[in-house]
């Protein structure tokens, strides 16, 4: 076949593949049904080796970070469904294309056959990413027959266009000989058809967002849910270091919050359905219902928590009110056994992590979690349960909790088992938000100062003391906001005295017993950025 031939095997394939993505999209949004590019998008990431992974995260935040694309996970997110939706389109144009350009000497009804055959074959390879995924919101078994009713379709119609457009013996296979002419006037049709299936597809798929009949309830009520922040005032409100201009939100708005996580769409569990199990090495196995969660003596803790991917400088950190139950009261409850040493934390996403019982007998502070800046957690963030563990990056804490089994020995985590720290334990890090030169404070003696100001952060180990450097000149010392708690980052500031000209400006932080943060450079993978954050001005 020439290459006329080929490109025209290409542009066939394409066309009837974007409206069977389209309908998919389409069945999904509308009635629940799986989504097969996201399924075998999130099924691939889990069998890929660690290092696919870490460079793909790694060049990722590189290049949003590089082209100021916005939000590093919103568009993270956004570009894995789209790289998702990417590849299935390419993997079923490529196996549309073989089967037009190698099956030449198929004929009559063979083509059809072998068309459904393809279809058929691709379904069936689709079925346990399906089964096991999380887009459908039914029923697995009726994402998979709809998926295989849509590429039968495509099959057939894979057989349609080979009997007309590329059977090697025009006059058995077709009733006139086709020209060229008669050859454009198909795929000028198959082309109109397939605009109007996929736009509408895609269109129409895209309305009912927002309007599944869970959230159309909770806009119906009279009585949302008032967050925590709405109606009290930060415990540091009244200190006497104020930010300065242009640093970031203190307390982070929830929808500002960062969330990353390894599924392109988030579980979605319903919280009449959802059971907490505990079982393995305990005296009495529970399972908790999230009413019976709830009930606990509640804790309630101002946290920053920053993902281990996060850049020096990134976005990927929030500081937010976590409310749960200490998990040293869901130990007085299971009684763990003498022999047990480690937890297991499973997730409706097939993510875990491994806790030592050890920190949660030494620290308190460790809890389950069912709600955010006082309402419940959302889809993103971990409905209906999170565990926070202080001191430890964001893989360290799985969402979506479902079960916690007691073992005698330890294991690596999800993450760790793809070449990550084991202990992902928080690097120190400051970070400078803002110059703010249109902010010129005038002083006393006639000069006036530039407030300068940021945030630095240490896990829980606390900021003791942050200092700034101006080009070349000895660092000084900033003032220090109070923080939110000993979990938070700090807000510091520093006026300088204005000098007009080019400036270098570097922020560096010590932990709360003295030690400096790593100033060495390092990528985030395998335990996390480290180095010091410098920006550069015309001032």
């Amino acid at each position: 076949m020439n290459r006329s031939g080929i490109s025209t095997a290409v542009l066939s394939a394409v066309l009837l593949t974007a409206p069977v993505i389209a309908l998919l999209f389409l069945g999904w949004q509308w009635f629940g049904l799986a989504f097969a590019p996201f399924d075998l998008f999130d099924s691939l990431s889990r069998v890929l080796p660690g290092p696919v992974i870490t460079h793909s995260i790694e060049a990722m935040i590189s290049v949003i970070r590089a082209l100021h694309l916005g939000s590093t996970a919103s568009v993270a997110k956004s570009a894995e469904q789209a790289i998702a939706v990417s590849l299935f389109l390419i993997f079923l144009v490529l196996a549309g294309a073989l089967f037009l350009v190698l099956t030449r000497r198929l004929r009559g009804a063979t083509a059809y056959t072998s068309g459904l055959f393809l279809g058929a074959v691709i379904a069936f390879l689709l079925v346990l990413p399906i089964a096991n995924g999380r887009t459908g919101r039914i029923s697995p078994a009726a994402g998979v027959f709809w998926t295989l009713l849509l590429l039968a379709l495509w099959g057939l119609l894979l057989g349609w266009l080979h009997a007309r457009l590329f059977a090697s013996s025009p006059a058995q296979a077709r009733p006139a000989r086709m020209d060229a002419v008669g050859r454009r006037q198909i795929l000028i049709r198959l082309g109109e058809a397939s605009a109007v299936l996929t736009v509408a597809g895609a269109v129409v798929g895209a309305l009912p967002r927002g309007k599944r009949p869970e959230k159309v309830a909770a806009a119906l009520s009279n009585n949302p849910p008032a967050r925590w922040s709405e109606t009290n005032r930060l415990p540091n409100a009244d200190a006497a270091i104020k930010p300065a201009p242009g640093t970031r939100p203190e307390f982070t708005p929830l929808e500002s919050h960062y969330r990353i996580d390894i599924n392109t769409v988030p579980p979605t569990i319903q919280a009449e359905d959802w059971k907490l199990r505990i079982t393995g090495l305990v005296e009495r196995p529970r399972e908790f219902t999230l009413d019976e969660i709830r009930k606990f003596d509640p804790m309630h803790q101002f946290v920053t928590l920053s993902c281990i991917s996060n850049l020096i400088a990134g976005d990927l950190i929030g500081t937010t009110r976590w409310t749960g139950v200490s998990m040293q009261r869901i130990l007085q409850e299971v009684r763990p056994r003498p022999n047990a040493t480690h937890l297991k934390v499973r997730s409706a996403d097939d993510f875990y992590e491994i806790v030592t019982l050890d920190t949660i007998r030494s620290d308190g502070r460790v809890m389950l979690t069912h709600a955010w800046d006082g309402v419940p957690l959302t889809a993103e963030h971990g409905f209906p349960l999170r565990i926070y563990i202080p001191d430890r990056y964001g893989m360290k804490q799985p969402k979506w909790i479902q079960s916690i089994e007691f073992l005698d020995h330890s294991e690596k985590g999800y993450w760790v088992k793809r070449g990550w720290d084991a202990e992902a334990r928080m690097r120190a890090t400051s970070v400078i938000d803002t110059m703010s030169s249109n902010m010129m404070i005038a002083e006393g003696t006639g000069g006036s100062v530039i407030p300068i100001g940021g945030i630095a952060h240490a896990g829980a180990r606390g900021i003791s003391k942050v200092e700034v450097r101006v080009d070349r000149e000895p660092w000084r010392e900033a003032q220090l906001r109070t923080p939110l708690s000993g979990t938070t980052w700090v807000i510091w500031r520093f006026d300088w005295p204005f000098k007009a000209g080019r400036h270098t400006f570097t922020v560096r932080c010590f932990e709360g017993n003295g030690t400096p943060q790593i100033t060495a450079e390092a990528p985030p993978h395998p335990s996390g950025a480290t180095g010091l954050h410098s920006l550069t001005a015309m001032l």
